[in-house]
């Protein structure tokens, strides 16, 4: 078994619900990236979505969008991602870590090269947002090398297509709670609670659902129908203009350990 199917093995097992946090790699400080990495483990992360930076995030709202532009203007690239990653498992081998991001990178790093850097740095899946299952043959060397792909689906997406989703996914299966951007306002969960649970029905992979949580009462929500809450821009947002790991680990701990708790009670 991968990292990411023995922790949701494990979540499941516990009767919890799975908090995924996604930081932008190499945001607010590229040299505090892996205590940022571990003070998410530390504020009860199960599965770390780390961002790797791009110039044109198109799934992305402005609070994603300005931390890769951040990044990015710091040096942060794909080589200092996979650089992060290895010195993060220096101490921790045991939470799953998946990049986010774009095809451009991967591509212009080689598909070969990339796979086998990634899984030699530890990496265990990738969101690769501008590859749809269509076109998923192009990641096939990241998949022979062990890599997970992760899937998205939408509210959006067509029964027909659905079901190839459900049978195709691995590690988990990313439900966008709505049609739009990331960090946009709209979640419902009136909306998506059924649909959620048909998909968790017929998924080969537990369903993570993301977009629009922004608190612990939005995550609660959500936990009553997803094996897993992924939590991006309203995180992004908090990190902003922290310049210490100090401040990092302490704006962390206060924005997800209330979610955690949450999560647990609920």
């Amino acid at each position: 078994m991968s990292r990411i199917d023995r922790r949701f093995a494990a979540l499941k097992a516990a009767g919890r619900t799975g908090l995924i946090p996604f930081v932008t790699a190499g945001d607010p400080a590229p040299e505090h990236t892996v205590a940022l990495m571990h003070a998410l483990v530390d504020a009860g992360a199960d599965v770390i979505e780390l961002g790797v930076p791009f110039s044109d995030p198109m799934a992305d709202g402005p609070v994603i969008q300005h931390a890769s532009e951040r990044a990015i203007a710091k040096g942060a690239g794909l080589a200092d991602v996979l650089k992060w990653v290895t010195a993060f498992r220096e101490r921790d081998q045991d939470t799953p870590v998946v990049l986010m991001g774009y095809l451009n990178p991967v591509e212009i790093h080689g598909y070969e090269r990339f796979a086998a850097e990634a899984v030699r740095a530890g990496v265990d899946g990738v969101l690769v947002v501008d590859c749809p299952l269509e076109e998923a043959d192009v990641l096939t060397p990241l998949r022979n090398a062990g890599l997970q792909q992760i899937l998205l689906a939408a509210p959006t997406t067509a029964p027909a297509r659905m079901a190839q989703l459900c049978e195709a996914a691995e590690g988990f299966l990313y439900y966008v709670s709505f049609a739009g951007i990331t960090g946009a306002g709209r979640l419902s969960t009136q909306d998506i609670a059924a649909r959620v649970a048909d998909i968790r029905q017929r998924a080969k992979a537990p369903v993570a659902v993301g977009f629009g949580v922004k608190d612990a009462q939005s995550a609660k929500a959500i936990s009553g129908f997803a094996d897993a809450v992924v939590i991006g821009s309203a995180l992004v947002e908090r990190l902003d203009g922290a310049n210490t790991a100090q401040d990092i680990v302490a704006r962390v701990g206060d924005f997800l350990r209330p979610i955690r708790t949450a999560l647990d009670a609920a």
